[in-house]
């Protein structure tokens, strides 16, 4: 069945050409996507430090864990439409890809409404049981409120941009989140320090700024021609594309949750090392970032490379897109992680004052940072088999790895050598345990044979 599909320019179709010239240029802008993500929660910390004062900024952060673990959950379920459809695409389904952006529309309407009321009722008791201090309970409450009123842009944006990410348009999402982000900074100002309205402020500037995101994906998708072409009357839900997206979603979901969770486990012990110690590990975890970023791309590119693959059944491109992932992967971060080091201390003062900190930020990078370009191997290996549709195996895999093996190894090693380069020598050691499990599973080559056929 032919696609009745707008090729814009932007949009690439993974099913042929040169592969490494399509991976960078559909992982580049979501780097960049990335990065965007990353300076929006920023700015909204810069302006309660800079202009509202501490109490502002531990309300905003009293809130982090649970923005996070929502954005976890609705990026996982991205990932299920994303695998879907383009699997879809790569079969050439038109059919197919009309009800699967319909269904999901109508999933994002299902989700958006029952986690919006469910987290209005349940904010109070879930700041409770984080031992909200009484002095911010107010302000985190007031804040988490008015961003879960965002909730439905939230999730309309996650979802349109994995239906333009599977159908090879990884360039738009980018820029409808630097047109988001971009608002954010102005609806900070204007709510902060025109309307004087406090963290209320920071709130709002998060709900118009998730909301042109979201407008503007929604017009882009209401904007295709042929088949992908979204309209509000013919939202429907098809049950058994919904199963499929949530066969694949749920478990990218639960795996995104859980190490979020897991992760304070980490913190935890960290906090145990004293004040300098926490604020080196505060400024490694933002430098860190610079090589974190482009391996998640090359991962999401890796996974719609993957599924489009499956759907046209060439199963050979399929194992090339991995290899040229992997390749490109390894050196872009052999390339960053040696430019990190060798400007460490330079780096690491952007985010710290104090030399004993700027020491120990460094310590912890010789530690982990030249065995980053392990971290390629997990990512690559665990989206090619995710957009395979297989995201319960790699959830299973990395939940065990990077939670179960990582929390006994630290616990043995706060024991052994209580020190931050103690703490960092975990990392290099539960990236290598997930990769090369990851990577037998990845060699039986039944996961691909089902997805292909």
């Amino acid at each position: 069945m032919r696609m009745r599909l707008n090729r814009a320019k932007e949009t690439i179709n993974l099913t042929e050409g040169p592969i490494g010239r399509q991976l960078i240029r559909f992982a580049l802008p979501l780097f960049l996507g990335s990065l965007l993500q990353l300076l929006y929660n920023t700015v909204d910390l810069i302006f309660a430090g800079q202009f509202l004062g501490k109490e502002a900024s531990a309300a905003v952060g009293a809130s982090s864990l649970i923005v996070t673990c929502i954005l976890g959950f609705f990026t996982g379920m991205s990932v299920g439409v994303g695998v879907v459809i383009a699997k879809a695409v790569g079969e050439g389904n038109s059919h197919k890809v009309h009800r699967a952006i319909h269904t999901a529309a109508g999933m994002t309407i299902l989700f958006a409404v029952f986690f919006t009321a469910a987290g209005l009722l349940l904010a109070p008791a879930v700041l409770r049981w984080m031992d909200t201090p009484k002095d911010i309970m107010a302000s985190a409450l007031v804040y988490l409120r008015l961003y879960l009123c965002s909730l439905f842009s939230i999730v309309s944006y996650n979802i349109g941009s994995g239906i333009l990410r599977a159908l090879g348009n990884s360039s738009a999402p980018m820029r409808y989140q630097l047109f988001g982000g971009i608002a954010n900074v102005f609806g900070n100002a204007f709510f902060i320090c025109v309307l004087d309205w406090g963290v209320r402020g920071i709130a709002m500037a998060t709900v118009c700024s998730q909301t042109l995101a979201a407008t503007l994906t929604v017009l882009h998708l209401w904007k295709l021609e042929g088949d992908a072409q979204f309209r509000f009357r013919k939202i429907a839900l098809d049950f058994a594309i919904c199963r499929k997206i949530l066969s694949i979603g749920i478990p990218a979901a639960v795996q995104a949750i859980v190490i979020t969770l897991s992760n304070l486990i980490v913190q935890a012990n960290i906090n145990r090392l004293g004040v300098d110690s926490i604020a080196a590990f505060t400024a490694y975890f933002k430098v860190e970032n610079f090589i974190y970023l482009p391996i998640m791309a090359f991962g999401s590119a890796s996974s719609t490379f993957t599924s489009q693959n499956c759907g046209a059944a060439l199963p050979q491109r399929v194992k090339k897109g991995t290899r040229m992932a992997i390749l490109l992967g390894i050196a872009t971060t052999l390339m960053t992680s040696w430019t990190v080091l060798l400007f460490a201390e330079q780096l690491f003062g952007l985010f710290a004052t104090e030399a004993e900190v700027i020491t120990l930020g460094t310590q912890i990078a010789w530690t982990t940072y030249p065995f980053y370009f392990i971290y390629v191997f997990l990512e690559v290996f665990a989206s090619t088999i995710r957009g395979a549709g297989k995201t319960l195996p790699t959830m299973v895999i990395i939940v065990v790895n990077m939670c179960l093996v990582r929390t006994a190894a630290l616990t043995v090693m706060m024991h052994l050598n209580p020190t931050v380069t103690g703490v960092a020598i975990i990392y290099p050691l539960t990236w290598t345990c997930p990769a090369i499990s990851l990577f037998l599973y990845y060699k039986r080559g039944r996961w691909l044979q089902e997805a292909v056929s």
